[in-house]
């Protein structure tokens, strides 16, 4: 099993976490100005990326490639419904994916997984995945999709 949580003396090694929160406030406010969530392809382009790193390091590792790739599909498939139907499916799947990320070296082993990723990448995602619900749930994320020509 790999470690899911890289650690310093016992300690969970925080620059991971750190960066992975600023780049997820990154990420939400250049998406915000430069209206790039107005269309709900977007966030779903999102998850849809960053549940596909895991298939990338089983490939490196040359195991665990199909498992990873069932957990990517089950995101995907989340993510092309939120876009296409359900916007707050997005911040869900995305908040979801920290929580897989989280729980990661538990379920699948993956020697390919940088052991600091699932600190970086739970942090990203629970983070960003808030914004997208609270988006979502106020209406402050943009009516427009792909699947829906604007007027």
């Amino acid at each position: 099993m790999s470690s899911y949580l890289p650690t310093i003396t016992g300690e969970i090694y925080m620059l991971p976490i750190i960066i992975g929160v600023v780049l997820a406030v990154v990420m939400a406010f250049l998406a915000r100005v430069t209206n790039f969530d107005r269309d709900r392809s977007y966030y779903a382009v999102v998850l849809i990326v960053i549940a596909t790193y895991y298939v990338l390091f089983a490939c490196i590792a040359n195991e665990a490639i199909i498992p990873e790739i069932i957990v990517a599909s089950i995101f995907s498939i989340i993510a092309i419904a939120g876009a296409l139907r359900w916007p707050i499916l997005l911040g869900l799947g995305i908040f979801m994916h920290g929580v897989f990320d989280l729980l990661h070296g538990y379920l699948i082993t993956n020697a390919g997984v940088p052991v600091w990723w699932p600190a970086f990448c739970a942090s990203i995602d629970i983070v960003l995945g808030t914004w997208v619900i609270y988006c979502a749930i106020t209406k402050k994320a943009a009516p427009m999709s792909l699947a829906t020509p604007s007027e």
